[in-house]
């Protein structure tokens, strides 16, 4: 009972682990806190649509021509980012963050070329779909450039009125934010969709986690993803909407209402957009890393976009204890170091118990082998034996797992949060160890842990036949091979994990029985 019940745990760890990394589950509703209401810089509004999610055809969609080429650029520089918008539809044509980089020096682009939906554009809902991207806009500046010895705000005003027809479009720019205070006036222009655009926020598209649209709705996420196979359309308390990859995002959070979010597909990439309409509208735009003490300080939900996976309620305090101690530390390696040891303190008085039990269950297997054999026929008597021996020398045939399945969630948090938070991405530990965030170039890391799961093994007393203990040799080969690909990051908690299992074995195995 007590080897099979072992060969499960492992099993199971090992399942979860490797189905994290090579399936990442889809974002799941969950119970998040309350998106606190955004008081409208500007003007107050009718009351928001509330009515349930739905889903419903959306209007048929036209391919945009690239009509909208030929502007003049308008730049913004910051010390964070460098923005690029066209006169020409007054949208963004390119979007590049400075103190991130693609691993060549180049720095990370959230949006690399003018897509087939324009970002930030005005989308029609009739005939005239894409004229708002058609027409040349005045702009109160050719350029703006803050930096932290200069201006630290400034606003840009896209205009266009002609015929009655008035579009306005006002962006303000703060240097030591990533977020931009965004708002639209329209006059004599029907209901129109604004969108976040084609990729706009997704760097990574050969990524294994979710990349495409997302949106919170009331306290739910719903993601999308290119394989979108018809459109959906969504009303309610809508949070946010945005386009993300695993480090990074691009999203439009409503401060004055809306009347819904439109999702489609569109080519080969699927898009997201507010369905607005024909009055002002105030939005905080937000394009930048996945920070989430940044995200969390714009008070409007936006770092739920942050999902460490099924075990978020153990997850996101691991991350706020690893960033405390790198806050002093100032090296993830160490800070991941220390965190692992933290992690397993709660559980050394149950490891000991667990390790004195696999002790007693080793010297009991002699007797446990003469009950299969005498009572290999009767598989009732051999269990009522069985028990009858578990009780006269008190041990627990489960009790050497019971540590396993309480580490679990652990386990699986702690991976979530070193293969999603973008701290570690670039972060250097020591020597060759140069990005937490990616494997380990010569593979040391990973080679060292299967070691020492090997000598952890060796080490620790079992009660399987001959046979299984091979079979369970075979684990450290697999978690090897696995742990080849994890991040650095990861492979250093787990390496640290067996080396404090190993001393706290060893001082297990001198203690007297």
């Amino acid at each position: 009972m007590e080897k099979n019940t072992i060969l499960a745990v492992v099993l199971s760890v090992s399942i979860l682990l490797i189905w994290s990394y090579l399936f990442p589950t889809k974002q799941v509703p969950q119970e998040l806190a309350p998106v606190p209401a955004q008081q409208a810089p500007v003007q107050t509004a009718t009351p928001a649509q509330t009515a349930p999610v739905q889903q419903a055809p959306v209007s048929p969609v036209q391919p945009i021509a690239p009509a909208y080429a030929g502007g003049n650029d308008v730049t913004v520089e910051t010390d964070l980012y460098r923005a690029v918008f066209s006169t020409r539809g007054a949208i963004v044509t390119s979007w590049e963050l400075k103190k991130y980089d693609d691993k060549k020096g180049n720095p990370v682009s959230l949006l690399k070329e003018r897509g087939t939906i324009p970002s930030l554009g005005i989308l029609l809902e009739d005939e005239n779909r894409n004229l708002p991207q058609q027409l040349m806009y005045g702009t109160t500046a050719e350029s703006l450039v803050l930096s932290e010895q200069g201006k630290q705000s400034g606003e840009i005003v896209f205009s266009y009125s002609e015929n009655g027809l008035s579009i306005i479009k006002r962006f303000v720019f703060y240097n030591n934010d990533y977020k931009v205070d965004f708002s639209i006036h329209t006059q004599n222009v029907p209901s129109y969709m604004v969108p976040i655009g084609t990729d706009f926020g997704v760097y990574n598209k050969d990524q294994r986690e979710h990349k495409g649209p997302i949106l919170l709705i009331d306290t739910d996420k719903e993601t999308f993803d290119d394989g979108l196979e018809s459109p959906e359309y969504f009303t309610g308390n809508i949070g946010w909407i945005a386009q993300e990859d695993n480090y990074f995002a691009a999203a439009l959070i409503p401060v004055t209402p809306y009347e819904g979010v439109s999702v489609w597909k569109e080519g080969a990439a699927a898009e997201i957009a507010f369905k607005l309409k024909p009055q002002d509208h105030n939005f905080i735009f937000y394009a930048g890393p996945k920070e989430y003490d940044r995200l969390k300080k714009l008070d409007a939900g936006l770092e739920h976009i942050v999902d460490f996976g099924w075990f978020t309620v153990v997850a996101l305090p691991l991350f706020l204890v690893l960033k405390f101690f790198y806050n002093f530390l100032g090296n993830y390696g160490w800070a991941i170091i220390l965190l692992t040891i933290v992690t397993r303190v709660p559980f050394i008085p149950i490891l000991m118990k667990s390790q004195k039990s696999m002790k007693k269950m080793q010297k009991v297997q002699p007797l446990m082998a003469e009950i299969k054999e005498k009572y290999k026929k009767d598989a009732a008597k051999m269990q009522k034996e069985m028990t009858a021996l578990y009780k006269k020398h008190k041990v627990n045939p489960i009790g050497g797992c019971l540590p396993m399945f309480l580490q679990i969630p652990v386990f699986i948090a702690l991976f979530n949060v070193l293969q999603k938070a973008i701290e570690l991405r670039g972060a250097p530990f020591i020597l060759w160890i140069t990005d937490l965030s990616v494997k380990d170039p010569y593979y040391v890391l990973p080679i060292v842990m299967g070691a020492t799961m090997v000598l952890q093994q060796k080490m620790t007393p079992t009660a399987m036949d001959p046979k299984q203990a091979k079979m369970m040799m075979l684990m450290p080969i697999v978690f090897t091979f696995m742990f080849l690909s994890f991040s650095s990051g990861l492979v250093l908690y787990w390496l640290v994990n067996n080396i404090l299992g190993i001393a706290q074995q060893f001082y297990a195995n001198r203690q007297p029985d």
